[in-house]
């Protein structure tokens, strides 16, 4: 499923092919808390916040950091362009992306419809109901099993329509289906910081994302061994993206 603008190219819309993966262990903490800013719930755009805090630097998006996250770059084989950041605690996930968005409405709306139109047309079920960042998508999308029976795998996506950007999530594994287990990663998406360039952009081009820098008070504290992998999330074996039916 791909999220692609009008009439992108093909290189823009390949499939992200291969990963490059952080393990983060230890993070900066503000008087031991998360990285949450006071003034409101985010995600937040950089012109409302004073400084990056404890978030790693991927370009577009400021990601917090926590003890244990583990932090997985989607990199597009061909292009070698980073498309999205993956991260995984304690067995359950969280996709981010982010898209410009035109500057005087957002995009969520159409593209909840038209995850639900994709999703329902490979045999799943969808509902769209209210969640702590406004109305969000609970999927339930046929997989096959390592087993090989066919099984269902569910999902969550969350979207956020911010000043001339769209920031999209999509929670797998136990976040998927149980608010205790989502209730960190919700906090992660709630406090990303999308930074959005001055750039003309059309509506869904995905906004450029980095390589976190090796070195740094913001980059990941120390290696550690990997921990067990989460797949990519990949319902409809196309790359984690939301596809424009027009």
């Amino acid at each position: 499923m791909g999220l692609f603008r009008r009439n992108a190219s093909k290189s823009e819309a390949a499939e992200p092919e291969a990963a490059a993966t952080h393990d983060v262990v230890e993070a900066a903490q503000q008087d031991g808390a998360d990285a949450a800013e006071p003034a409101r719930k985010g995600p937040f755009d950089a012109a409302e916040v004073a400084t990056m805090g404890p978030r790693v630097d991927l370009g577009a998006i400021w990601l917090p950091v926590m003890p244990g996250l583990e932090l997985r770059m989607e990199i597009d084989k061909r292009t070698k362009k980073v498309t999205g950041v993956s991260a995984t605690l304690a067995g359950s996930g969280l996709q981010v992306q982010a898209f410009a968005a035109p500057r005087t409405w957002g995009i969520w709306d159409e593209v909840r419809e038209e995850i639900s139109t994709s999703v329902t047309a490979q045999g799943g079920t969808v509902d769209d109901v209210p969640g702590p960042f406004g109305r969000e998508l609970i999927a339930r999308i046929p997989a096959q099993g390592a087993d090989g029976r066919q099984g269902v795998r569910p999902a969550r996506f969350v979207g956020v329509d911010g000043p001339r950007w769209f920031l999209r999530g999509v929670l797998t594994g136990a976040a998927a289906v149980d608010p205790e287990a989502a209730r960190a990663l919700e906090s992660v998406f709630a406090n990303v910081v999308v930074v959005r360039d001055d750039s003309p952009r059309p509506p869904r081009d995905l906004l450029t994302l980095t390589l976190p820098n090796s070195g740094g008070a913001q980059a990941p504290a120390e290696a550690a061994e990997p921990q067990a992998k989460t797949p990519a999330f990949d319902p409809l074996t196309r790359g984690p993206e939301i596809t424009e039916i027009r």
